[in-house]
């Protein structure tokens, strides 16, 4: 795609301002929900300090990746059932979990640095990599329509689908009916225009006792203090040391938890990078290199753990933002990281965060969400799916990969998504090998 912004291009520094914005609230309110849903009491996990960890883990990626690789880190979805296992560990607990997994991306970035990345490319052509992007698109759809429908709250509500498709529609408009400037900052419009007419509704509802109405949650600013430190994992690692962890059986078992995890995130992350490298025009497994990318996401999670506990990812939200508006510059993502770090210590940020209807973030998700997936659709686009062999290859990853086919071997659960890109390339491997006068045609 055309770029408004090319990775080393730097937009002037007031509009550089409101997209890092963008990218913030793109990738903010997962990134906000993985401490919630490890431990909702915070005793140990703390939105404020994930946020902040994410922010300082960013800025390393960047720093690895020679500032070539425009994209987010955030709290990781797939450590949440390792990291709710982890708090009984305690914060130290937590913190070697994620150097763990940080350590597996570390050593598979030496090996790729020693044997090249060549292979990589052999092993995942556009006909499996193509429906692997588009499939963690496609696998989002649930958690958007969720969002969409409000289903935490257990009741369906028109007023929410309604709101969440009004975001929708405010961000659509503004990318693609906007000026040029607009054009760059749909999210930002989309949500905010959404949330106005949300808190209208809401203080109607309030006035009048209509609870259907009531959709901002205002409660979320009930004591909320304008300077706060965050309850960060290394405060709590020095103030609670070893306590909670009883010898090398517990080491054991905090490895086993983490490190099988980390081998599966490798297909996303690996997944990612590819979808990234099309929309940039640039190949990102070779240069900077797939070696360092794994190095700036591994060592990344271990520096977002340090202070947040939370190991980090690649975030398709901010690929998807990328590709929607254009823009790439590094220094946005820069920008963005910072943002993290100094709103981590400011209340009132946090709180209207938390205050967005998840309805407006389903909304606005479609557009991201849907992004992501089609860009995996346009790697299928050379492909030619007349020929049987690569049919059935994109026909076993998109078919077990919507359908959720999981593979669980004793503690390791391998996902949906890793299970069909492996299923992928056992087929293409098996069935799709040419002969020499295919080849040459």
């Amino acid at each position: 795609m055309k770029l408004v912004y090319d990775i080393q291009d730097r937009p002037p520094l007031k509009k550089n301002l409101v997209y890092a914005l963008q990218q913030l609230l793109a990738i903010m309110a997962a990134t906000l929900l993985v401490p919630v849903l490890v431990d909702a009491s915070g005793t140990y996990m703390s939105q404020p300090a994930a946020l902040c960890g994410a922010g300082f883990g960013t800025l390393f990626y960047l720093f690895m990746t020679k500032k070539k690789s425009p994209v987010f880190l955030g709290s990781s979805f797939a450590f949440i059932s390792p990291l709710a296992s982890a708090v009984a560990f305690g914060y130290l607990g937590i913190f070697l979990g994620a150097v763990f997994a940080g350590l597996v991306y570390v050593i598979i970035a030496a090996i790729i640095a020693k044997t090249g990345s060549a292979w990589v490319n052999k092993l995942l052509p556009p006909v499996v990599i193509g429906p692997t992007v588009a499939l963690i698109g496609l696998s989002l759809c649930g958690s958007a329509v969720n969002n969409l429908n409000n289903t935490a709250a257990g009741t369906y509500s028109l007023v929410h689908i309604l709101l969440g498709v009004l975001a929708f529609f405010i961000t659509v408009f503004a990318s693609t009916k906007g000026g040029k400037n607009v054009r760059l900052i749909p999210f930002v419009i989309g949500i905010l225009g959404a949330y106005v007419v949300a808190l209208v509704l809401t203080l109607i509802g309030n006035a009048a006792g209509i609870a259907s109405l009531q959709i901002v949650n205002l409660a979320a600013f009930e004591g909320v203090k304008l300077f706060q430190v965050p309850n960060f994992n290394f405060v709590g690692m020095f103030t609670e040391g070893a306590a909670k962890i009883s010898g090398l059986s517990d080491v054991i078992s905090i490895f086993l938890l983490f490190a099988p995890v980390a081998f599966v995130v490798l297909a996303e992350h690996i997944a990612d990078h590819k979808n990234l490298s099309s929309i940039i025009d640039r190949d990102l497994i070779t240069e900077p290199g797939l070696h360092r990318t794994l190095l700036g996401d591994g060592i990344g999670s271990i520096v977002g753990s340090f202070f947040g506990g939370c190991p980090n990812t690649t975030y398709g939200e901010s690929v998807g933002c990328v590709a929607i508006t254009g823009n790439a510059s590094i220094s946005t993502i820069a920008l963005a990281a910072v943002y993290c770090i100094v709103l981590s210590f400011f209340g009132p940020f946090t709180a209207f965060v938390n205050s967005i209807p998840s309805c407006i973030t389903g909304g606005v998700c479609i557009a991201l969400y849907g992004f992501i997936a089609v860009s995996g659709l346009k790697m299928v686009q050379p492909v030619d799916l007349n020929d049987n062999r690569n049919l059935f290859v994109v026909a076993a990853i998109l078919v077990t990969g919507i359908g959720g086919l999981t593979l669980n071997l004793g503690p390791i659960t391998i996902s949906s998504i890793a299970t069909a890109l492996i299923l992928g390339i056992i087929v293409n491997v098996v069935f799709n090998k040419r002969s020499a006068e295919e080849k040459a045609e």
